[in-house]
């Protein structure tokens, strides 16, 4: 476990179970969602990276540059890939202050056929946490990528989200998206709705305008905002869960199937960098 902390935050994070962030408290009041001492798996985490893609593939399969690659499935008896290799890996500390800390991951080509390179940082400021990851395909060939976060949020009775969002993208039994519409479907975040809104919510939102707003988790309200090429913004509201998922990612679930995923293909040596700011005011 490391730890950062300066006059008014503190972080926390587990290099071995996939860099996650296990706290991050603000004036005393847990931002993320605090994770269990005997934590053991990156889902119970209150952030981490994903990488080389955000979301599900559907069965793992899919067809690049004449390539056909099947991903085995890592989340319970579900048959999709999910949110790549680099959240199920340990990671290396490059360097460490005490209010920043910087990770690498180096994967080499397995099922998912590139080689590629992830560095983090995360860093404690005066205003809050900032997050950054850079993904670089260090392979020999071009390689299809995404990158994003997916902080864990305590959502107490009545905590409320805002996002500036336009779609939302509806799933099937299998969080699959089956059909793009814009927002005529459940909880309004446009407006702000309830984080429990006694629907259950695990869907993609579209044409975010790239700043989330909740309220109720401490006296002021708390803001993610992320950078411009985190165009979609992933939302997991279990019913009951008492916690939310409010994601910034780069490319929507599905990424292979479908127009205007959000992939980018990376040349040899070429990276992508996205980052996600957390603060309360």
């Amino acid at each position: 476990m490391i730890r950062l902390a300066n006059e008014r935050g503190e972080v926390e994070v587990r290099p071995e179970l996939g860099a996650g962030v296990t706290a991050f408290r603000w004036d005393g009041y847990d931002i993320l969602r605090p994770t269990p001492a005997d934590a053991d798996d990156v889902l119970q985490m209150g952030n981490f990276v994903l990488a080389p893609f955000c979301n599900r593939i559907r069965d793992g399969a899919f067809v690049f540059d004449g390539q056909a690659v099947r991903l085995p499935p890592n989340l319970g008896d579900q048959p999709h890939a999910l949110h790549g290799q680099a959240w199920r890996q340990p990671w290396r500390v490059i360097a460490q202050t005490s209010t920043a800390l910087e990770l690498a991951y180096e994967h080499t080509p397995g099922d998912w056929p590139w080689r590629y390179e992830v560095v983090q940082t995360i860093s404690l400021t005066e205003n809050g946490l900032v997050q950054t990851a850079t993904l670089t395909n260090t392979d020999a060939r071009a390689m299809p990528a995404g990158l994003g976060f997916h902080p864990a949020f305590p959502a107490p009775a009545g905590t409320r989200l805002q996002a500036d969002v336009r779609g939302v993208w509806m799933i099937d039994e299998e969080v699959m998206p089956t059909d793009w519409r814009p927002l005529d479907w459940g909880p309004d975040w446009r407006s702000g709705a309830q984080v429990d809104s006694g629907t259950f919510v695990d869907n993609s939102y579209t044409d975010w305008g790239g700043e989330a707003v909740l309220t109720g988790l401490a006296p002021k309200p708390v803001r993610l905002e992320a950078s411009s090429n985190c165009r979609w913004l992933h939302v997991f509201a279990p019913v009951g869960g008492g916690f939310v998922c409010v994601e910034p990612v780069s490319n929507r679930p599905d990424p292979f199937n479908g127009d205007d995923s959000g992939l980018q293909i990376l040349a040899p040596g070429e990276g992508m960098t996205v980052s996600m700011w957390l603060s309360v005011r």
